[in-house]
């Protein structure tokens, strides 16, 4: 298999020239609350089921989501990276996104993020992702993160090799689905739902949740998770044959995140806070609490969930699926 990594890994001197994130919410990035309670419900689940597979992500800017899902990574298992950086883009329809978008981005900053709070890096693939299935085995992931180029093509060639890197049951996740700026992202997205087989689990403000693996279970205790939750509000929409879950998470409660080793550049940080040490292990806890919860508030077969607290139809219309029966309230 080709290496990995396609140029010399930041060293530990270059790294103590860059600014040190104190904690997951200092990194610059676009991870909203709503999918970073996804995916840790997602990855939780998979640790709990001991579904066995690799976590990919391609397109990683300055490595909030990867640093994220790094704290999910079992022993045995291997978490790749896919991202120009500051590489040459190959097109110039790619270049001139790139030089919009991630003018700043670098693969040093990247390596500096990552490490403040893991010990070692990914597996750094600084290539396009179209070249990804020459690094990554098929049949190998558990989890795909999809967040590269918004360019149909491009968005296209990514969930085509996630299909084919993906294990039975794996989860992929498509960034910025419904984005008025990334239509492309959209039509690649429903474009697979429609001829792929890509079934869709659930949708956010700005991702796309799916599977070509089963589905019902995964939809039903997803469904039944969020009915336990007082912060997220959800819907159901037919889309192409299955219930769709739609999720509005604007004050979606946090989940644990992965700990800085800088973390005690926070005033007041405090073992078991969020984000602090002790954390982690809480996330697990309050995953089972939540799921207790589910049971407890899970209505008879035919019936309506009972909406509590903030559980309630946002206002507005937004985007309307081409697959979809009904109109779309905003999520």
């Amino acid at each position: 298999m080709p290496e990995a990594s396609a140029s010399v890994p930041t060293s530990a001197q270059e790294l103590d020239d860059l600014p040190l994130p104190p904690d997951l919410s200092s990194v610059k990035g676009w991870f909203h609350p709503a999918d970073q309670v996804l995916f840790d419900w997602f990855l939780n689940r998979q640790r709990d089921l001991e579904e066995p597979g690799d976590l990919l992500e391609l397109g990683v800017y300055l490595g909030k989501s990867a640093i994220f899902m790094g704290d999910f990574l079992r022993p045995g298992e291997t978490f790749t990276v896919c991202d120009l950086f500051d590489s040459p883009a190959p097109d110039d329809a790619n270049s001139k996104e790139m030089n919009r978008s991630y003018a700043t981005l670098t693969r040093r900053a990247f390596e500096a993020n990552y490490r403040s709070f893991h010990d070692e890096l990914p597996a750094v693939v600084q290539a396009p992702s179209s070249g990804i299935t020459a690094h990554v085995r098929a049949d190998s992931c558990r989890f795909v993160h999809i967040d590269a180029s918004h360019l149909y093509e491009h968005v296209h060639a990514d969930i085509a090799a996630a299909q084919r890197l993906l294990r039975r049951d794996g989860i992929v996740v498509l960034d910025d689905f419904r984005a008025e700026h990334c239509p492309g992202v959209a039509a690649a997205t429903w474009g697979a739902v429609a001829t792929t087989g890509l079934k869709p689990l659930c949708i956010t403000a700005t991702k796309f949740y799916g599977t070509w693996g089963a589905y019902d279970a995964v939809h039903g205790e997803l469904k039944a998770f969020l009915e336990g939750r007082d912060d997220m509000w959800h819907g159901a929409e037919e889309v192409a044959g299955r219930p769709m879950i739609r999720i509005s998470g604007g004050k979606a409660r946090m989940p644990a995140h992965p700990v800085s080793r800088h973390a005690s550049a926070v005033p007041g940080q405090a073992a078991g806070a969020e984000g602090a040490p002790g954390a982690a292990a809480a996330a697990g806890a309050e995953r089972g609490k939540g799921a207790a919860q589910a049971t407890a508030v899970q209505q008879p077969p035919g019936k309506p969930a009972r909406r509590t607290g903030d559980n309630r139809r946002p206002k507005g219309r937004g985007l309307v699926s081409f697959l979809s029966r009904r109109s779309w309230p905003g999520a």
